[in-house]
């Protein structure tokens, strides 16, 4: 059984990675979209009237696309895509105060502010929601798992392109950097009166 989950709400930050018109567009596994958004809203929610901060991260998916690769993310002589695949869904709910970073590769910290926003805040501790699991959230977790950051992964806020791919990164990797847990076991945590 998972340890009860322990957190300071004014050093934490949730970054919501991608809940861009591209990706809610998609089929994914093992959660629907539709429950990525919902869950992370929720997590938003609780975290943000807690006092923590809240990080909606955005890709400029036409850049992204346009990167070599041996199995691109795109068919090559596809046409591009239009510029609102990059716009963060309405009902991702974004608030004056969150911030809002774009980012060019797969993780949220290499060539951002995102690290500079955090330590201004004094975050300690990454929750992270999003999609996909195994693409945008995996990597933005690496990259703070070595610049020390504790992390949180709520599960069922974030899904990939298939079952398999969530349930390793989920099961086999992101155990090893931090804790996996529900939306529901993070409200908790965040709206838990303290000492």
């Amino acid at each position: 059984m998972a340890q009860a989950l322990s957190i300071d709400p004014q050093a934490t930050a949730l970054v919501l990675i991608d809940l861009q018109q591209s990706n809610i567009a998609r089929q994914l596994e093992p959660h629907a979209s539709a429950q990525v958004v919902q869950n992370s809203v929720r997590a938003a929610q609780a975290l943000r009237a807690a006092g923590g901060a809240i990080v909606y991260v955005r890709v400029d998916i036409a850049e992204l696309l346009s990167l070599p690769a041996d199995a691109p993310l795109r068919a090559p002589g596809s046409p591009a895509p239009p510029p609102s695949a990059s716009e963060l869904v309405p009902e991702a709910g974004v608030h004056p105060g969150d911030f809002i970073v774009t980012k060019r590769q797969w993780g949220a910290f290499y060539g951002t502010d995102l690290e500079q926003r955090l330590q201004r805040r004094g975050i300690r501790t990454i929750a992270l929601t999003g999609i996909a699991t195994n693409f945008g959230v995996e990597s933005t977790a690496r990259a703070a798992f070595d610049q020390g950051y504790e992390l949180v992964f709520i599960e069922d806020a974030m899904s990939t392109f298939s079952a398999d791919a969530h349930r390793f990164a989920v099961q086999a990797v992101f155990p090893r950097m931090g804790r996996v847990r529900s939306t529901d076991e993070f409200v908790a945590a965040v709206s838990a009166p303290r000492p």
